[in-house]
């Protein structure tokens, strides 16, 4: 065996020193905003104990009381109809408005604001605190050459005509891809489709349309280890944000064709379909179910949530998910991988689709205390697991897969096919917004708390 000279040896231990000091600067780095997180929570306090002295203890109770009114008024006007409707909204309305005039009237009001701005800041802090230094890596992926055959399905319609507009078929085509158009006439069985183009030789798969036709294909795609192309020209494209793509110019995902990269990614389950987002039960896919939803989306909630959130309308859930039973919520959503919880911001993105879990958000709000308790953490369970059984008082229900909805026997089961779906993305693409980690106190105080950096251990040195 070849040794490595003193000349590697000595680059390694260079490359191995930078290293640890890009590492011990994170490490540093992290604990002084961890303290500086702490420093700022003192600072809140400090501005509510010495501006407002006694009346800093009135200060937080009127404040949780209007945050309390405005939980249990948004529940009563989503929850009834007519006179008491309205009467809920103006509790929203003017519940916040009522704390801030009490807070104003005794010339508080500015040692509020700083307060608030103060445990922001220090919020802020503390998440970069908990974030700096994890190394947090994105998906990996591989280099492949260009596709011989690709087979792409375009929707017309969706996203608003985003296929004529960004002239997605002449582009494809020009990079040597054969397109096939959903313009029918009559209905177009993209399934059929698909699996024809992979009977003729086609060695890659793709979609330019909605998350629900791209579940679809995708699915076909797995079952034949074909390689998956997904081109955001829908209207939300959230499985196109999870991969890192560019949502305002769908064009730009065909670069995959020429310049690609592949990643292995989960593909979700339920039943006999699959689904790249989420499958959702409950009031949602209720709501969506009715015939009038497509016209009116806002008007056909209010009018169908009252029935459901009252239970004379939808069947009542069982949610199993490994050890844990949840009889009765009112809304379940199950995602392939897990949704970011740990801000608003975060809401709705997955910063990986590759960590072989489930995500499971299970919503128990039946009542305006209920609603009140989420400002403690009630009424809202999330969970991971690697299996998902949802079952009913009823033989059949709704269930919204990738924002389609159908009807499937129950019990319905989800679970996860880990790494199934190799899909090609261009090598130059936005990328994934890294996550947030929640804001843990316990391990703040642990990291703020450390003295030292750490131990620098000493690369081996191979001798002959």
């Amino acid at each position: 065996m070849q040794l490595p000279g003193p000349r590697v040896a000595a680059v390694g231990a260079a490359s191995y020193s930078a290293d640890m000091v890009v590492r011990t600067g994170k490490v540093i780095s992290a604990r002084w905003l961890a303290r500086a997180a702490f420093a700022l929570v003192l600072a809140a306090a400090a501005d509510l104990v010495g501006f407002a002295d006694l009346a800093s203890l009135a200060m937080v109770a009127v404040g949780a009381a209007g945050a309390c009114l405005t939980l249990a008024g948004g529940y009563w006007f989503l929850a009834h109809r007519g006179v008491l409707r309205w009467v809920a909204f103006a509790v929203v309305v003017l519940a916040p408005v009522a704390v801030l005039v009490i807070f104003a009237l005794h010339g508080l009001l500015w040692v509020a604001l700083v307060a608030v701005a103060l445990i922001v800041l220090a919020a802020g802090a503390g998440r970069r605190a908990l974030a700096a230094g994890t190394g947090e890596a994105g998906m990996p992926s591989r280099d492949v050459p260009p596709p011989r055959h690709a087979f792409l399905i375009m929707n017309p319609r969706s996203g608003g005509g985003k296929v004529a507009r960004f002239g997605l078929k002449d582009k494809a085509e020009a990079l040597g891809a054969e397109v096939a158009l959903l313009d029918g006439p009559g209905t177009v069985d993209v399934a059929a489709l698909a699996r024809q183009a992979v009977a003729d030789g086609a060695d890659l798969l793709g979609v330019a349309g909605g998350d629900g036709t791209q579940a679809l294909v995708a699915g076909i795609a797995a079952e034949h280890a074909l390689p998956f192309l997904v081109i955001s020209a829908g209207t939300r494209n959230h499985f196109a944000l999870d991969l890192g793509l560019d949502r305002e110019n769908p064009a730009a995902c065909l670069d995959a064709l020429s310049d690609g990269v592949e990643q292995r990614i989960d593909l979700g389950v339920i039943g006999d379909r699959t689904f790249v987002n989420n499958a959702s039960f409950g009031a949602y896919a209720e709501v969506v179910r009715s015939p009038a939803y497509r016209d009116d989306k806002r008007g056909t909630t209010l009018q169908v949530l009252p029935e459901l959130l009252s239970g004379h309308r939808g069947a009542t859930l069982t949610v199993r998910a490994g050890a844990v039973t949840v009889t009765g919520p009112q809304a379940v959503l199950v995602s392939n991988n897990a949704y970011e919880m740990g801000d608003i911001a975060g809401l709705g993105h997955r910063a990986r689709l590759d960590a072989g879990t489930l995500g499971i958000v299970v919503i128990t709000v039946n009542s305006a205390m209920g609603a009140v308790g989420l400002l403690g953490g009630g009424g809202v369970m999330v969970l991971t697991a690697d299996e998902v059984v949802v079952d009913a008082d009823e033989p059949e229900i709704p269930v919204g897969i990738d924002g389609e909805t159908v009807m499937m026997p129950t019990p319905v089961r989800c679970a996860l096919r880990p790494q199934a779906l190799r899909v090609r993305v261009p090598r130059d693409r936005p990328g994934v917004r890294p996550p947030k980690p929640r804001i843990d106190w316990s391990a703040l105080r642990a990291l703020a708390s450390r003295r030292s950096a750490p131990a620098r251990t000493e690369p081996q040195e191979i001798r002959a």
